[in-house]
């Protein structure tokens, strides 16, 4: 699975949302794509360790 897929579902999921630093949903997944953003490499390896073909989900 290719990280740029997780981001941009997480960027998707983040801009759903009022953006509102105070509301603790929005908070959180705007900096968790802050971070995965930041540490792409390190993620890519993470999934590439822990999904399995076939694991992924579906659109």
């Amino acid at each position: 699975m290719k990280v740029e897929k997780v981001l941009a579902e997480l960027n998707r999921l983040r801009q759903d949302l009022a953006k509102d630093p105070h509301d603790l949903e929005w908070f959180t997944l705007h900096h968790v794509f802050c971070f995965v953003s930041y540490k792409m490499a390190d993620f890519q390896r993470y999934l590439d360790e822990t999904v399995k073909p076939g694991d992924e989900p579906h659109e």
